[in-house]
């Protein structure tokens, strides 16, 4: 859970970052504030379409070899909003990153699902996305540190080097995602057998309402993540 949590820190920080190149890239490039605008809302277009078929995918393959590829990919966008030198790469580079960061977030509440048994997955829930408020605080003075004092260096803006400097630390925690994520209690290495079976009986509990009606305990794991996701952008 704590990777997890620094994992959304990253992801909400490089989806956030463009705010803080918002002066110097309008600068640099001479980009209306219209155009400035359509890039940055572009990003949900992509998360928005994407975010659900991202989570059937990760049910048929497992977190593991999806979530961690999703981390290096999303790194890899972030950090070539350096290169952008115009209005359509700018919306390119905004677009694809909102659909490789749209299967993170409700991927990682579908996680959750099979670790959590629907008595603690609020709270675990809550802990993970208490990570947007931490992102904050930690992003705004690492970018304003970047800002200051990388202008020039290498003949590039500051902005730049902000895009390539917050990115690589993402495919860092892909490359350790895709190495070290356990999918389920069932191929967890550090579990003995009957904690295996008790967790994997525990996680899969459905308590059903008296009005007979879904919660989230008794709702598919990937429509649970797909409604909580809507509280995530």
């Amino acid at each position: 859970m704590p990777f997890l949590f620094l994992c959304y820190i990253l992801a909400y920080i490089d989806r956030v970052n463009v705010g803080f190149a918002k002066l110097q890239m309008q600068q640099d490039l001479r980009m209306s504030d219209s155009v400035y605008g359509m890039g940055a809302g572009i990003f949900f277009i992509g998360y928005f379409f994407f975010e659900v078929p991202s989570n059937m995918i990760l049910q048929r393959i497992g977190a593991r070899f999806w979530i961690g590829p999703i981390m290096i990919v999303w790194g890899v966008v972030s950090a070539c909003t350096m290169v952008v030198g115009s209005a359509a790469s700018f919306y390119a580079v905004r677009f694809l990153l909102g659909i490789v960061e749209s299967g993170f977030f409700p991927g990682v509440i579908l996680y959750l699902t099979l670790w959590f048994t629907s008595k603690h997955r609020a709270r675990m829930v809550a802990l993970f996305m208490s990570a947007m408020p931490v992102a904050g605080i930690v992003a705004g003075p690492i970018s304003g540190r970047i800002l200051a004092r990388m202008n020039g260096v290498g003949h590039l803006g500051a902005w730049r080097w902000l895009f390539l400097i917050e990115g690589i630390p993402s495919l860092i925690a892909g490359v350790i995602t895709l190495c070290f994520l356990t999918d389920n209690p069932a191929k967890a290495r550090w579990l003995e057998g009957r904690e295996k079976a008790w967790s994997s009986r525990a996680s899969r509990k459905r308590s059903i309402p008296r009005d007979g009606r879904d919660s989230p305990g008794t709702a598919s794991p990937t429509l649970f993540a797909a409604r909580k996701c809507g509280s995530c952008a």
